[in-house]
């Protein structure tokens, strides 16, 4: 692969020569804080945590392992905050359960921007919506905040960002061991959060650079040894967060944005939205042949926003995928979290939608699954074939984009779904499918994830059937403690 000129345009694209980060965003979020204390889901976060769940219910005796969540947990250093969410430094969690008790650990990813940066007391360089150059840097992982997800693969624990390498961390005491190099030539290559579980073994997974008009594959064993790699031309390729893998197929969603170039631009800010107008340009959906690791074919659908997919699987000479499609710029109004400010109808914008691809008509039919919703995720026993329920969080209060409160299980062949509402005191994270021992159902199992009690400002293990989720969790493990609102993570059974 040729890193030197997949990574070229990383100068052009951060190179600054000033800081942004304020004290204003500091002062209004607080002032707003004081106003409405639930936005102490996106208050900072000091140190370490440790501590018991007092768990309310039942967990269920055949439920053991590891829950590994990631998400952004520092947003303030020397008096200045962050702009955007998605800037905060990766704050990893593991919630372990055996025999019925939780216990619940979190650290911060003791990334080269993390050390370097606490030992300055204060904000030294560039971040996805934060224009910040106090301190030059080498490449792309001196930006690497490690902050996105947390994947299991082969007894090893990777922390990932998706701008540079992995980090790999301890998977019991969730120590950093160190930046991840897969192989000599890959350093510091951009490395998704979203890799994709292979049923015959391993991951697949996509590096993207912005600007750089080429996205970088990856085909990785159980063991961590890089089995095949690859580079695809899309031209005009700006934020790609997400993919989706089937039996044969790679598929990308392309949104339609510009790369404005500018100084004392975040990299969020130089995503200009060419979606709108008379010159609106389309979502491109790109599908890359596995076999080959070439582009088979692209289409085209209205213009629209995506981060994350459910699952793909082949449908005879058709391929079909879940995704969650958003109207217009999102990253604008997930921005203004970190001020205080929960932009109304962002979320409303919202629809999970199951995308059929014809590869003989040459056409993308779109169908939709579900309102306002989030955070698609699929049973580990069908990823890559035929699935029949899908995981959705959901709301129906559209008051921000991060503001969701419904977990639900769509059923995909009759459109019916099983849902729980937790209500305006709370607000739900991702939530994952587990299957039990020998399962073949996809609700054969567990759904297990995290919420917040705004209410009482404590982070909150849930636990359903899977087979009936409206009848509310089985199981409610409550910290003495709020934990940092994570974005993606994992289970790993014992």
């Amino acid at each position: 692969m040729d890193r030197r000129r997949f990574l070229a345009g990383l100068g052009a694209l951060t190179l600054a020569n000033a800081a942004r980060a304020d004290r204003e965003t500091f002062r209004r979020f607080h002032a707003a804080l004081e106003r409405n204390p639930s936005l102490g889901v996106f208050a900072d976060t000091v140190g370490s945590q440790l501590g018991e769940a007092v768990v309310a219910g039942r967990i269920p005796q055949d439920l053991q392992g590891s829950f590994y969540r990631n998400g952004p947990g520092r947003f303030e250093l020397g008096g200045e905050r962050y702009h955007h969410w998605f800037d905060g430094d990766g704050f990893v969690q593991r919630w372990t359960i055996v025999d019925g008790r939780v216990r619940h650990q979190g650290r911060f990813v003791e990334t080269r921007r993390y050390l370097d940066e606490s030992q300055a007391g204060q904000f030294l360089y560039p971040s996805f919506g934060t224009y910040v150059a106090r301190r030059g840097f080498r490449d792309n992982d001196t930006l690497n905040a490690a902050n996105t997800n947390l994947v299991p693969l082969g007894g090893r624990l990777y922390a990932l960002w998706e701008g540079g390498s992995a980090y790999e961390v301890d998977p019991e005491t969730l120590a950093t061991k160190g930046v991840k190099t897969w192989r000599d030539d890959l350093r510091a290559m951009p490395f998704s959060a979203h890799p994709k579980c292979d049923p015959q073994g391993g991951m697949w997974n996509f590096g993207a650079l912005p600007g750089s008009n080429r996205i970088a594959l990856y085909q990785i064993g159980a063991d961590g040894a890089v089995l095949r790699t690859g580079l695809v031309e899309v031209p005009r390729q700006a934020m790609v967060h997400d993919f989706v893998v089937s039996s044969k197929h790679l598929i990308f969603l392309v949104p339609p944005y510009d790369l404005k170039d500018g100084k004392e631009l975040s990299f969020a800010e130089r995503h200009a939205w060419a979606g709108g107008g008379p010159a609106a340009r389309p979502m491109r959906v790109v599908v890359v042949a596995k076999d080959t690791l070439a582009v088979r074919q692209v289409f085209e659908l209205p213009p629209r926003m995506v981060f994350h997919f459910g699952n793909a699987w082949e449908d005879g000479a058709c391929t079909r995928f879940d995704t969650v499609l958003h109207e217009g710029d999102v990253l604008s109004d997930l921005g203004g979290l970190m001020a205080g400010e929960q932009r109304a109808n962002a979320q409303g914008r919202s629809e999970a939608v199951q995308i059929c691809l014809d590869y003989g008509a040459r056409q993308a039919r779109v169908s939709r699954l579900l309102g306002p919703s989030e955070f698609p995720r699929v049973s580990p026993l069908v990823v890559g074939a035929r699935h029949r329920r899908l995981v959705l969080l959901g709301s129906d209060q559209h008051k921000s984009p991060a503001r969701l409160d419904t977990v639900n299980l769509v059923d995909l062949d009759s459109g019916k779904v099983d849902g729980y509402r937790f209500g305006a005191d709370w607000q739900v994270e991702e939530h994952v499918l587990v299957p039990r021992r020998n399962a073949r159902l996809e609700t054969d199992g567990y759904l297990v994830g995290v919420a917040q009690d705004l209410k009482k400002g404590v982070g909150v293990m849930t636990v359903f059937d899977a087979a009936r989720v409206n009848a509310g969790p089985v199981a409610l493990a409550r910290l003495p403690y709020r934990t940092p609102h994570c974005f993606h993570g994992n289970f790993l059974s014992a």
